[in-house]
């Protein structure tokens, strides 16, 4: 069944270059995940706080290098992103990210997590900011984010990163806890 509107963006309108460095802050820049970020990604698994937000573990080291390994076929598919967020040691500290792009429809969902020795010093915020910037630029029209209503700092987050409430999707989503009701924030081009 043929589409009426052409794709708003063409395929490989992100393989076609390599995944950028995207700078977000004097110390601070966004980088591809590598191989030998494998060991922090375990440990941020580990924080009970990503845990519950993210509902996902690891569980071997094996398991943190597949999740590393898999962003150079995601972005090359153009189907997600993620890039680490390091500072100038070039040590992660959070990641942020696309999660289901859709280049005929230039739209993505973001994810982002941020270290607890890293909260509360703007740099998700920050972060989603580059990101956006640099989205746009690549020719999306819209970035969406959902989180838990319960999650106030994601919340925070997004608000401080001018992505509107949109609305609530009512127990859309199952944590370990039970259905949380998750907000729907956006932001257009």
């Amino acid at each position: 069944m043929p589409l009426l509107v052409a794709p708003a963006l063409p395929a490989g309108s992100l393989a076609a270059q390599e995944q950028p460095h995207l700078p977000v802050r004097p110390g601070l820049t966004l980088r591809p995940w590598r191989d030998d970020d494998a060991p922090l990604v375990r440990a941020a698994f580990d924080c009970p706080a990503i845990q519950r937000w993210h509902v996902r573990r690891l569980d071997s080291d094996d398991e943190a290098r597949a999740w590393t390994a898999q962003w150079a076929a995601r972005w090359s598919a153009e189907t997600a992103v993620s890039w680490a967020i390091v500072e100038d040691d070039d040590r992660p500290v959070g990641q942020v990210g696309l999660r289901q792009v859709s280049l005929a429809e230039a739209s993505a969902d973001v994810s982002y997590w941020v270290l607890p020795a890293a909260r509360g010093a703007g740099v998700a915020t920050e972060a989603l900011l580059a990101l956006t910037r640099w989205s746009f630029a690549a020719g999306l029209h819209r970035l969406a984010l959902e989180h838990s209503t319960a999650n106030a700092a994601s919340c925070r987050v997004a608000t401080r990163g001018g992505f509107a409430l949109e609305g609530v999707t009512r127990e859309s989503m199952r944590h370990a806890d039970g259905w949380h009701d998750m907000h729907l924030h956006a932001r257009l081009a």
